[in-house]
């Protein structure tokens, strides 16, 4: 327990670094300064793989599976690139809420910062039912497995369909309870209207994306849980996937069109950990088998995409 409140402490002084130090005054974040904080949010991410490995080979942390330093390293390097690579659907999404919202740029960073800290309240709820599923009934890795193939199959058949936040479920329910304006007021999430006080924009566009990446979450816990069931390794994994989406959000967010290829290296990887889970009792994957599965898929993901890019630059 110890291990575990020392990590969130340092969580929540980084986000508190973060809205009140380095984005205490709202600004427009540039390609540059979403470019450092991508990269230093991966490399702290990458080097607390040695943190997994040391907490692992000194026994600190409650090792439940009985893993091996080298196997748990091993683990939280792939479930962190899983989240990572799904994230990507994510960050399109949110674009989308924020165009049809009329967020300006320069509150965006406003609005993740406190989705994402919804999201991982909501993400430690569903790691630790999903933990507790796998332990207590066994057929629960089926269901799971069967649920991500069905997902990559319904990824590869569909249409890329526009999403539109405001004909959305959500939308329709919240109008139902909460008055809203289509005016601003600066970074509030409220406004006074007379004796009402009406949500902004920006507490609308917090509350969709809130609920969507509950929505990607169903992906993604699954398909960590196909890699481990080990709590700590799926709840840091995840937490250091969320906390680099905001400053991969403004680096990617403009560039999503040119990857268009990675579709079908999240489908490949969804289909990857589903069948790992439905084989989970029978036959277990070597973790350099799934990493360098997770790995591959994502770099010819890339490769393709740029190639195509390349090609359509020149027929233009």
């Amino acid at each position: 327990m110890l291990v575990w409140g020392i990590f969130i402490a340092v969580i929540l002084i980084f986000l508190a670094l973060d809205l009140g130090v380095f984005n205490r005054t709202p600004h427009i974040i540039s390609t540059k300064e979403a470019t450092k904080w991508t990269a230093i949010w991966v490399t702290i991410s990458l080097l607390f793989s040695g943190v997994i490995y040391w907490l692992y080979s000194t026994n600190i942390i409650n090792n439940v599976d009985g893993l091996t330093p080298t196997n748990a390293t091993l683990k939280y390097i792939t479930g962190y690139l899983i989240e990572l690579s799904l994230s990507v659907d994510n960050i399109f999404v949110i674009a989308v809420i924020f165009t049809s919202f009329k967020i300006p740029l320069k509150y965006q960073h406003r609005v993740l910062f406190w989705g994402i800290l919804g999201a991982i309240i909501f993400r430690a709820l569903m790691i630790f039912f999903g933990v507790l599923l796998i332990n207590k009934f066994s057929f629960t890795t089926y269901v799971f497995g069967v649920f991500l193939i069905v997902t990559a199959y319904r990824m590869l058949v569909s249409k890329d369909e526009e999403f539109h936040p405001k004909k959305s479920f959500i939308y329709r329910q919240v109008r139902r309870f909460v008055p809203i304006t289509s005016h601003m007021n600066g970074e509030h999430f409220f406004i006074k209207l007379r004796h009402i006080n009406a949500a902004t924009p920006l507490f609308i566009a917090l509350i969709i994306i809130e609920f969507t990446d509950i929505l990607f979450a169903l992906d993604s816990i699954p398909a960590i849980l196909a890699i481990t069931s080990d709590p700590f390794l799926v709840f840091t994994s995840n937490i250091f996937a969320i906390l680099g989406l905001r400053s991969m959000y403004f680096f990617l967010s403009n560039m999503l069109a040119k990857f268009y290829y990675l579709k079908y290296s999240l489908i490949v990887i969804l289909t990857f950990v589903g069948i790992k889970l439905i084989l989970a009792h029978h036959f277990k994957f070597p973790e350099w088998i799934s990493l360098s599965v997770i790995a591959l898929s994502l770099l010819i993901g890339v490769i393709v995409s740029l190639k195509s890019n390349r090609t359509e630059e020149k027929k233009n």
